[in-house]
């Protein structure tokens, strides 16, 4: 697992769309899964920018989603599909076409969760998965204790969770109950793993993640059984990291080839 600290979330994006880019160049059709939420969004600002200068190239890269609520049409606006067709394909330049994710509204939730698992996998696999963090070290909405081998599948919401996604709807009785998510096992098959954290109320989830046991109480410590994980984290996020110096020693000497 590699550790960036960084100055701030914009330098965070930056940083992160540069890894993009360069995967783009490397696999121009490169099947990105991305994240929905606050966190990412300096993410997609710095690559849309690169793609809208002319610096990189995303016309035939495809999106996957992580997530999606259970019983919200595909068209409702506060749907992760709409969310993410509004946050990254469509300032990409890209087509629905381009994009695949779970149908929260099937009949059958299990049988899509399933589907989605198989259309993955039939995608050739995510490349490169952003992944955001929850307070409690969940990643996608595999809360606390979620099994570390789980596959896409549904899950109930803690009432905190429903509590915090309220403000995107008219009032908390609109917030779904479920979800599906990739699970954890899921989202270890992607080839690289960049997962960006901002803020002091990260800090305690990030280095539990980093520098603390692998274990399910802390979804996200997951990471550390991957071999391409990266942690990017500003300053405060950082502020409980224990190696902290040694990350930012590291990161300074690494050579420019290595890339992120």
């Amino acid at each position: 697992m590699e550790v960036v600290i960084v100055k701030d979330a914009k330098a965070g994006g930056e940083l992160i769309a540069d890894g993009i880019a360069g995967l783009l160049r490397r696999k121009p059709d490169a099947l990105l899964g991305v994240a929905t939420g606050s966190t990412p969004l300096p993410i997609y600002d710095a690559l849309t920018a690169r793609v809208r200068a002319g610096s990189v190239d995303a016309s035939r890269a495809r999106i996957a989603q992580l997530d999606e609520y259970v019983g919200l049409p595909a068209g409702h606006p506060e749907s992760y599909r709409s969310t993410v067709l509004r946050q990254v394909v469509e300032p990409l330049g890209l087509s629905e076409d381009q994009f695949m994710g779970p149908d929260g509204s099937a009949e059958d939730v299990q049988a899509a969760c399933e589907a989605y698992d198989k259309a993955l996998a039939e995608a050739g696999g995510v490349d490169l998965q952003i992944l955001g963090i929850g307070t409690d070290g969940h990643i996608g909405f595999n809360e606390p204790c979620s099994s570390l081998a789980s596959r896409t599948r549904i899950k109930t919401l803690t009432e905190q969770t429903r509590v915090d996604n309220a403000r995107f709807f008219d009032d908390i009785e609109q917030v779904p109950h479920h979800v599906i998510t990739q699970g954890i096992g899921t989202i270890l098959e992607a080839r690289h793993l960049v997962l960006l954290a901002t803020g002091e109320g990260k800090a305690e989830a990030v280095a539990q993640t980093v520098e603390g046991p692998v274990a399910a109480l802390v979804p996200a410590s997951a990471l550390q059984l991957h071999p391409h994980a990266t942690v990017v984290v500003d300053e405060a996020a950082a502020s409980k990291l224990k190696l902290a110096d040694y990350f930012r020693h590291t990161f300074a000497n690494k050579p420019a080839w290595q890339g992120i």
